[in-house]
């Protein structure tokens, strides 16, 4: 059974296609109209849909069923197929462009998957992660108080040198690289979505649509965490936690690449 399988039911009351990001996507593909776009791991189809209002036919892969049904709830007009990254069932040289919207640290395979991307678009074609990586995630202030959820999430984000070079691998080529840093207002609210908001983890219902307390995480852990957590707002040591760890490297990752 696929991880999104188990915590899926609690995913879209939470999870959003933020404006800013959905914006930086469009931008960063520079896609024509009518351009073919394939969203790998699409989850329920929020950037999916997001991105296909802008007239591109776009084809949402996600290997949950449990996802792709929600997703189908959503829209008809989008073609949904359930399959894996490392199993794209599409002829060579189909689609324009490839998105994989924080997806990519549940692939099975990292080489294979791109192998399967780069084989699937056209000469040229563009291929934008959304990631976060695992130096990134040692700078979340998450580590403090949750060390084990932490050290779990870490160990399965890929690194920004294993991501450059399974893409080159097979034959990429990095063309741009945009960090992401949380935003107040995000919409989508992922792992960090607290990062300047530290009480939004007290809400059960966000930590659900979140895969690492959601399927990672201890409960004991968590427990004492939030407590920890919520006596340092109240003391006001919180702040001399955070000022602890790096915020140079930004949160997230935009990686542009292109066939070569």
């Amino acid at each position: 059974m696929e991880k999104y399988d188990l915590i899926g039911q609690n995913y879209n009351a939470t999870r959003k296609a933020d404006v800013f990001i959905v914006s930086r996507i469009l931008d960063l593909l520079s896609c024509k109209s009518d351009d073919k776009i394939l969203d790998v791991g699409c989850g329920t189809g929020n950037y999916t849909i997001e991105i296909s209002k802008n007239g591109f036919e776009i084809t949402g892969l996600e290997p949950s069923e449990k996802m792709l049904s929600e997703a189908k709830l959503k829209s008809q007009k989008i073609n949904w197929v359930q399959d894996s990254a490392e199993n794209i069932p599409f002829e060579n040289e189909t689609f324009e462009a490839a998105i994989a919207t924080l997806t990519i640290h549940h692939w099975k395979d990292l080489e294979n998957g791109f192998s399967e991307v780069i084989r699937t678009l056209k000469n040229h074609g563009t291929f934008l992660i959304f990631t976060s990586t695992s130096e990134q995630m040692k700078n979340y202030w998450l580590n403090h108080y949750f060390p084990e959820m932490m050290e779990k999430s870490v160990a399965q984000m890929p690194s920004f040198s294993l991501i450059k070079e399974n893409l080159e691998i097979n034959g990429f080529e990095i063309i741009e690289i945009e960090k992401y840093s949380i935003q107040d207002d995000l919409e989508d609210k992922f792992l960090y979505i607290g990062k300047n908001n530290p009480e939004i983890y007290f809400d059960e219902n966000i930590r659900k649509g979140i895969s690492s307390f959601a399927d990672l995480a201890n409960k004991n852990e968590v427990k004492k965490g939030l407590e920890h957590l919520k006596n340092d707002i109240i003391n006001g040591n919180f702040q001399k936690i955070i000022n602890k760890f790096n915020k140079e490297k930004g949160d997230y990752l935009f990686i542009k690449v292109k066939k070569i």
